[in-house]
């Protein structure tokens, strides 16, 4: 046998691994398309967080100025323009986790926004400072201590989650 009648005969036979092939999303699906599909919905589940609490902000930015400025740790003309500018930094990340366009990058950002606001808060309290987020609103000025740090803690797992995910899809 040739070596064209081998690649007709090669040709003819069905490829199961084939992408064309590939089952449909129900039964047969791989363990990795799962899980592939669950990081998905927490990256649109961390997105939507970021992106909910950065619109929150642009509604009343000089009072989220205010509660930047509430921590005592920045002098108020900075608490300003982080007033103004973080908002659209959550924004930006939160569609670029959406998107997949620069995700390592918005990762990254999001995971130094959550740690600084967390480290904030803890030094604010250490301080007395009675504090008010400001992070989602009114729904969040009234929360403990505990909550910040529970909802700041689940959010960096995610973040984190998310980056070893990635990193170890890419390896």
């Amino acid at each position: 046998m040739g070596s064209v009648a081998k690649e007709e005969q090669m040709n003819q036979t069905p490829n199961i691994e084939s992408p064309g092939n590939a089952p449909s999303f129900g039964i047969g699906r791989s363990a990795f398309d799962v899980w592939r599909f669950l990081w998905r919905i927490l990256d649109f589940i961390v997105a939507a967080v970021f992106i909910y609490a950065g619109v929150l902000k642009i509604l009343d930015p000089a009072q989220f100025a205010h509660d930047v400025n509430n921590y005592r740790i920045l002098p108020w003309t900075l608490s300003v323009a982080l007033g103004f500018y973080l908002p659209w930094l959550e924004i930006f990340c939160g569609l670029a986790l959406i998107a997949r366009f620069l995700y390592r990058g918005a990762l990254s950002i999001l995971t130094v926004l959550i740690v600084v606001f967390t480290l904030a808060t803890i030094a604010a309290k250490v301080r007395g400072l009675d504090i008010t987020c400001g992070c989602f609103g009114h729904a969040s000025q009234h929360w403990s201590l505990p909550a910040h740090l529970a909802t700041n803690s689940a959010i960096l797992a995610a973040l984190l989650a998310l980056g070893f995910s990635n990193r170890l899809n890419k390896a």
